[in-house]
């Protein structure tokens, strides 16, 4: 048995008077209210907010209207209710999770845009760092938009059945357009279709986006040319949904169906792909050099030939059920799945002769209304539709997104 007690306190009035050393003065006992030890003491912060997975990602969604005027302000509020900076890389004082597909957030409010219901921007979190970068959308987290605008009231929810969210992303000027199942005016997420990379299985959500090309330069091959040299190795700079660069694993001596962990644990692969990151940031316009290279554009991924091969859950896939394998990375760190503005962009660049990537698409295509995927997870589906001119007026991939919380989130 211990001997330290830890029951109530014993008093020395409990005591015999007896017991008492007459010297010692009697006491009487007191509550005695805390007193804060510095005058800079204060109540936490806290707004109305939502906690929403979207596909393979989760955020935090603002409305607009409960931020200040002032953006300058958003910066400590998303920090501090995501948990950055975590020098140890958890998050563990916020919202965050660690990686960079968890450390994300969007604002949303009603939309001027004649094409739109709601504006949606997007800030990717730096984990380790103070950094709120607005430079890029997420695709992943779109998916969550349409629901969260109707949950809120912000859009009127049909009282039952389908029903589409036009959605203005501020980050990219796009639209795109959000249909996914209501009842009693609320975003369902109970269904049976599941997407690799999320256990079980939810509502379907439809993501059409509309002429993605030229998200941020306004070009769909931003440096004029179909491949670039950069830091020697042979690159597609291609901007849709997001701008991208994408080069074949086997041109930086790795086997293309990498997984993630091996992607860290390379003792070059990392400091060589950012290194050629900054050099088609810079060639795309992105940036004026490579120091003021953007976090979470471009976004690079290595592409390959598709081959059976396992998979994070340490399950096969087989080879005849992608046109591709596809590596990516998001903000410095490898995906767990494929960040969907790089599916995208993929999508188009496969229709591009003489890419990167049309020379690793299958030429008999396993699903003939677009381009099949495979990832660390799975694999994705991104419908596409294509102009005369070879451009991709539509890309389509279907998600899956459900609120998980909604109250207050609070910073310090």
């Amino acid at each position: 048995m211990s001997r330290f007690s830890f029951g109530p306190p014993r008093l020395c009035r409990n005591l015999k008077p007896a017991l008492v050393p007459p010297s010692l003065p009697r006491y009487r006992t007191a509550i005695v209210p805390h007193r804060p030890t510095s005058t800079s003491a204060k109540k936490q912060n806290r707004l109305p907010a939502a906690y929403y997975r979207g596909g393979t990602s989760r955020a935090i969604i603002f409305r607009q209207d409960d931020l200040p005027a002032d953006r300058k302000e958003w910066e400590p509020i998303f920090c501090g209710a995501i948990g950055s900076p975590d020098p140890n890389g958890r998050q563990l004082d916020g919202l965050g999770g660690g990686i960079s597909s968890l450390s994300k957030i969007c604002v949303v409010g009603p939309s001027k845009h004649p094409e739109a219901d709601v504006d949606y921007t997007f800030a990717a979190i730096g984990v380790k760092n103070l950094d709120v970068d607005y430079s890029s959308n997420c695709g992943n987290m779109t998916s969550a938009i349409g629901p969260f605008a109707v949950d809120t009231g912000m859009v009127k929810g049909n009282a039952d059945g389908d029903m589409t969210v036009r959605i203005h992303n501020t980050n990219t000027g796009k639209i795109i357009h959000s249909t996914f199942p209501v009842v009693e005016g609320e975003a369902v997420a109970d269904g049976p279709f599941a997407i690799d990379g999320v256990a079980g299985t939810a509502a379907k959500i439809e993501l059409a986006f509309i002429n993605p090309g030229g998200s941020k330069t306004g070009k769909l091959l931003p440096t004029g040319n179909i491949t670039d040299t950069l830091d020697g190795v042979e690159a597609t700079c291609i901007d849709a949904g997001n701008p991208c660069v994408f080069i074949q694993a086997k041109d930086v001596n790795v086997d293309g169906t990498i997984l993630p962990d091996a992607i860290d644990a390379h003792p070059t692969l990392l400091p060589k792909l950012e290194s050629i990151r900054r050099k088609a940031s810079v060639a795309m316009g992105l940036s004026k050099d490579e120091a003021s290279t953007p976090g979470s554009i471009p976004k690079i991924a290595m592409v390959s030939r598709s081959k059976a091969h396992k998979l994070l859950s340490g399950e096969s896939i087989d080879g005849s059920t992608m046109d591709l394998v596809v590596r990516a990375l998001s903000v410095g760190q490898p995906h767990r799945a494929i960040p969907i503005t790089v599916a995208m962009a993929i999508a188009a660049a496969a229709n591009i002769e003489g890419s990167t990537v049309h020379a690793n698409v299958s030429s008999k295509r396993v699903d003939p209304d677009g381009i099949t995927v495979g990832h660390s997870s799975g694999k994705i589906v991104v419908g596409a539709k294509y102009g005369n001119d070879g451009s991709l007026t539509q890309a389509t991939v279907f998600r899956t997104a459900r609120r998980l919380m909604d109250g207050f989130v609070y910073w310090k």
